[in-house]
Formats: structure tokens, C-alpha cells, sequence
């Protein structure tokens, strides 16, 4: 079996963007699996007592964190622009990541966070959304409106009850099988490290 690390992401979350891009072939490298999970992080940030990012809470962190990012993407080679407004809201994109087959879900995300912060694009449109579906799925419509469903909406709430019950407070954050926590996407690859060293060993059968 194995290992096993749960992949908590927020779609208006920029470290998130570049760890969504390179989550897969890290993982890979490790053969460890990786539970792509969507949450909303304005409920957990509530419970904090903070009503928007930290980083527009604190401007000298969010100067920081938009030069960080700058350095972080051009090492990857990917685009990075800043939505306008930051933190987007981004309701709709948790709603269709949730309602989609979980096979399907890493390759939506990779869209949209490329739409994001690639483009600048506003993900809390359903045009956009629908373009992000379509390089991913035939039937855009069809997930569009799975995600307005009660389902839905009630499964994306209890992953975010989940999340912070599990310990999480910002994105991205990765939790081993053990229940150990890390945050950031720099601690990705720790993540993954952990997972690996501290999977659970198979049982041998009774000789």
C-alpha cells in the first residue's frame, strides 16, 4: 500500500498555486499518493478572529508574499499575476473541485490555479469556470451544476470542518495518514518525506 499524504488547498491561496503545480511529480518521485481536497479558508480565518488574508491584514506581508511569489514562479517557470481583488472569492471553484471525480480533480485545479494566478483570471465567474471544466471533462454544464447541488454544498462545509479539526489553518497544508501537519509550500516535499518514512508497515500473515 502506499503512503498517503491529504492535500488541503484553497483556490484563492497564492502559495497554494505553486504547490499545486508540482504536488504530482513530487509525489511520484516518492510513490506516495496524494488526496486532492478542496476548503474553504474564510470559515477557518473567522474562527482566527480575521475577516480577509492575513496579507491584506498586514501590507509589509503582503508586499513580501507578492515578491516571494515572484521568485518562487520564476524558478518554476510559470506565470504569476496577482488577481484583482485579492483573495478572490473563490466559492465556486471549491464547489466544482468538489463535485467532480476525484480522478479528474488534480488536472481541474492545475487549471484554475493556472487561470488564477497565471492569468489574473476572476474564478468566482461561471465562464471561467466552464473553460477550466472543459480541458478537463466533456460536460462542463453538467459539474457546474452539480455544484450548486445541496451535496455538494453540504460535502465542501464538512471538508472544512474536517480540515480544521485535522489541524489546519491556511493553505496549502498536507496531513500524513499519522496525522502529522505541515503547512506551506515549502514543506511540501517534507510532507511527502514523512508520509513515506512513516507509512505503516504491512502486516505479514499468520505462518
Amino acid at each position: 500500500m502506499s503512503p498517503v499524504v491529504t492535500f488541503w488547498l484553497e483556490f484563492a491561496s497564492t502559495y497554494t498555486y505553486p504547490a499545486v503545480m508540482r504536488a504530482e511529480a513530487e509525489a511520484a518521485k516518492r510513490g506516495v499518493a496524494l488526496i486532492w481536497r478542496p476548503l474553504l479558508l474564510g470559515p477557518i480565518f473567522k474562527n482566527q478572529g480575521m475577516n480577509t488574508s492575513p496579507f491584506n491584514l498586514f501590507p509589509g506581508r503582503g508586499r513580501y508574499m507578492i515578491r516571494d511569489m515572484e521568485r518562487i514562479c520564476g524558478a518554476l517557470e510559470i506565470a504569476f499575476k496577482l488577481p484583482d481583488p485579492f483573495p478572490q472569492n473563490s466559492l465556486l471553484a471549491a464547489r466544482c473541485a468538489t463535485a467532480l471525480a476525484v480522478e479528474d480533480r488534480p488536472a481541474f485545479v492545475r487549471e484554475a490555479f493556472t487561470m488564477a494566478f497565471g492569468e489574473g483570471a476572476q474564478i468566482s465567474e461561471p465562464d471561467v469556470m466552464r473553460e477550466a471544466l472543459k480541458r478537463v471533462v466533456q460536460d462542463a454544464d453538467a459539474v457546474i451544476a452539480r455544484a450548486q447541488s445541496d451535496e455538494v454544498k453540504g460535502a465542501l462545509r464538512a471538508a472544512t470542518e474536517e480540515a480544521e479539526k485535522a489541524g489546519v489553518f491556511g493553505a496549502p497544508t498536507f496531513v500524513c495518514a499519522d496525522g502529522e501537519v505541515f503547512w506551506g509550500n515549502d514543506r511540501l516535499e517534507a510532507a511527502l518525506d514523512w508520509a513515506k518514512d512513516h507509512a505503516p508497515k504491512e502486516r505479514l500473515g499468520a505462518i
